[in-house]
């Protein structure tokens, strides 16, 4: 009797597709997210019938997106990302050639970062209490690095030597390395004792180690359990590795929720009255270099941009820009203060 293979899921095709592909991980957590909204929208509207993708196309497909723009009010971005979902389920997964996609599209809008002035910066800093949370904002904001790159920090990516951190498989999979702050060393110095630390109760336990990437545990078995692949920031808890459930227990890096709940802390706390996050920090960064004299193909580099029109947009906040323009109005103002103080009649 011969033996029926049963055809995978829909969105397990997909994420077996999309893990060839080496797309990133929250890429794929995102797409796999956006499809099923899609298609829970549309058996919401079909009156709880399910249809499958390859039964719709181009007009189920610009509802689903003119619904997003008009009645979900949607930001441009976020529209563009279901798009995106949707056209790699139907051309890569179902390989299906759809039509141009004529769907009421949400306007993009230009935004200016929010950058922190150096008091600001410090006041912030200074209103984190947690000494880990305080170094990673430190890192953040004086190395440029993400909040993903801060917590993904290894030991191996640390040169205290040369000064500097590698940023391993930043976003768009690229490498780059950042100044390592003198003003970070000693803490980071302490975070690896502490990782050695760690790493000596996981063996003594048999515990698995940590998290490695793509097949490093195959290729070096006793990576997972040497130093140098240790997180800085390590989490104090063991969990399995969502790409390989069927896996043991291993430890990850701190979770970037608990950093941007520190920081929002502190922002509160500090008094500002900008919406701060762990982003400005970077953007802070960036701006900061740009006004102390760097040449923005440097910042480009350090940032990890791929083209530089991106890094154009902090030469909007610069204190050149707005804040280097003196108004007409304050104009003014001195050269009715310097008639009054010469005693000269204020001309109306």
């Amino acid at each position: 009797m011969a033996i029926q293979v049963r055809e995978p899921k829909l969105l397990d095709r997909m994420r077996h597709k999309m893990r060839l592909q080496h797309y990133a991980w929250r890429t794929e957590q995102s797409y796999v997210k956006w499809i099923e909204r899609f298609l829970r929208w549309h058996r919401d509207r079909n009156r709880g019938c399910w249809t499958h993708p390859k039964d719709m196309g181009k007009a189920e497909i610009e509802a689903y997106l003119t619904w997003l723009a008009t009645d979900r009010n949607v930001s441009p971005s976020t529209q563009n990302q279901a798009l995106s979902a949707i056209l790699y389920l139907y051309r890569s997964v179902l390989e299906i050639d759809l039509p141009m996609i004529e769907a009421l599209r949400a306007k993009p809008k230009p935004h200016l970062p929010v950058v922190l002035s150096r008091d600001e910066v410090q006041r912030v800093l200074l209103a984190i209490k947690s000494p880990l949370y305080r170094v990673m904002a430190e890192l953040m904001y004086g190395a440029g690095l993400r909040l993903i790159e801060t917590c993904r920090l290894r030991v191996k990516d640390v040169d205290f030597d040369r000064r500097q951190l590698f940023v391993r498989e930043g976003k768009g999979g690229k490498d780059r390395t950042v100044p390592l702050p003198r003003q970070c060393v000693p803490e980071l110095r302490r975070r690896i004792e502490l990782a050695r630390e760690q790493r000596d109760r996981d063996r003594t336990q048999g515990v698995g180690g940590v998290s490695l990437p793509h097949a490093i545990d195959r290729k070096y078995p006793d990576a997972a359990l040497s130093l140098e692949w240790q997180y800085v920031f390590g989490s104090p808890r063991l969990c399995r590795n969502p790409q390989n459930p069927d896996g043991g227990l291993v430890r990850h890096h701190i979770h970037e929720n608990n950093m941007q709940k520190a920081l929002k802390r502190a922002v509160r706390e500090s008094g500002l009255t900008k919406t701060a996050n762990c982003h400005t920090l970077r953007h802070s960064f960036a701006t900061h270099l740009l006004e102390n004299g760097y040449d923005i193909r440097t910042v480009q580099e350090l940032l990890g941009h791929k083209d530089v029109s991106t890094t154009m947009i902090y030469t909007h906040v610069l204190e050149r820009g707005a804040c280097g323009v003196c108004s007409p109005l304050d104009v003014l103002a001195d050269c009715r203060s310097e008639q009054e103080q010469a005693g000269e009649p204020v001309r109306v």
